[in-house]
């Protein structure tokens, strides 16, 4: 069996989804493969930039609503990625539900490996509606580590 060569890395800026940054690095520095960390998020609907911008003030309104957590969660995860060892790491933020968007970033980067946290596979809700990493695990084409991460 080959080393993978693109690791794909779901973060949503929980701790239980850096943990599973963190492996995802691992494996990506020790097999020399890229890793692409995304994260999925829905824009702010104008009312809520209003509600916020209201409550907070226009300033700090943008650090709550839009693409703005995203983006900081993928930052924060590229931080946590270089200090594991990982050298090449490339970083997706996309407008969309987590399970959908993670499949099309393994698709579009010709992924071989995609890294979740089990974070909600083993809740009640988790086991009637479905949780992201088993959904995950359903619908990937390549193969999927769940990292134990709660």
């Amino acid at each position: 069996m080959t080393a993978y060569q693109t690791v794909v890395v779901g973060t949503d800026g929980s701790d239980s989804s850096y943990l599973a940054v963190d492996r995802a690095a691992q494996i990506a520095s020790d097999s020399g493969a890229t890793l692409v960390i995304a994260c999925a998020y829905h824009p702010a609907r104008q009312e809520d930039v209003t509600r916020a911008a209201d409550q907070l003030g226009e300033d700090v309104a943008y650090q709550v609503v839009g693409s703005s957590p995203a983006e900081d969660s993928v930052r924060t995860a590229t931080e946590r990625a270089r200090k594991q060892g990982a050298s090449k790491i490339d970083t997706v933020v996309v407008d969309g539900e987590p399970v959908p968007t993670l499949t099309r970033v393994v698709e579009e980067r010709n992924a071989d490996l995609l890294v979740v946290g089990n974070r909600g596979l083993n809740t009640l809700a988790g086991r009637i509606l479905g949780s992201v990493p088993s959904e995950a695990a359903r619908k990937s084409k390549v193969d999927v580590l769940i990292v134990h991460t709660t």
